[in-house]
């Protein structure tokens, strides 16, 4: 799982940053608004915990962007004001949750983590299924015709980017940005290697990863 904290308050991005990681959840973090829109335009994240009072660009208007774009990923907001109707406007604008400061960072940490199933493949405990395939993302296992494969960690988070969300393109960057890290130099040819690998264990079934000529891949149906 990959996370991104837009939070100007440092203290807390340092805590939850040391918390998630102790997660094993990758975490992005954005200090200001502005940094924080351009990260969250990527679209790489599973959840997007988001602070609505940030210098720059504010949260409220991040999330607005962000849907404005298409863009569907889960977004907590975090707010000091404790009212009904700013929890009403934020989700409103398109927020999945809310959560008011000061929060327990145990309840944060069990939100991102429903927050991260919600999508539009079928989930069962850790297990993601499409088209007769089955992804468990926990223990990097492939099933394929009710053989199990264990996967190399870099093609097993490319998987898992697939299939949480079949159907979307990809570009090469969001996929290096993702798997590598924002400050990679990583050979886009390095993608094409798992993609291969990927396409190799799913020739038997109903899906298939597709290149986009001139943007990325995605997973779809054949």
């Amino acid at each position: 799982m990959r996370v991104l904290i837009v939070e100007d308050e440092v203290k807390i991005t340092q805590a939850l940053n040391f918390l998630f990681s102790k997660q094993k959840i990758n975490v992005d973090i954005a200090n200001d608004g502005d940094e924080g829109l351009l990260l969250a335009k990527k679209d790489i994240y599973d959840v997007i915990v988001l602070d609505i009072m940030l210098p720059g660009t504010n949260g409220i208007e991040i999330l607005k962007t962000m849907r404005r774009a298409g863009n569907k990923t889960p977004v907590i907001m975090l707010t000091a004001k404790d009212t009904i109707d700013d929890r009403v406007f934020g989700l409103e604008q398109g927020a999945d949750d809310y959560l008011v400061k000061p929060f327990a960072t145990k309840e944060l940490i069990a939100r991102v983590k429903a927050l991260s199933r919600r999508k539009n493949t079928e989930f069962i405990g850790e297990i993601y299924e499409f088209e007769g395939i089955k992804y468990d993302v926990k223990n990097y296992l492939l099933y394929v015709d009710n053989c199990e494969f264990k996967i190399p960690l870099k093609e097993a988070m490319l998987m898992e980017m697939f299939i949480k969300k079949p159907k979307q393109v990809f570009t090469r960057e969001q996929i290096i940005d993702r798997i590598w890290g924002l400050e990679s130099d990583i050979l886009e040819s390095n993608i094409e290697i798992y993609v291969h690998h990927l396409r190799k264990r799913l020739n038997h079934t109903g899906a298939k990863i597709e290149t986009v000529r001139g943007v990325g891949y995605m997973l779809k149906e054949k």
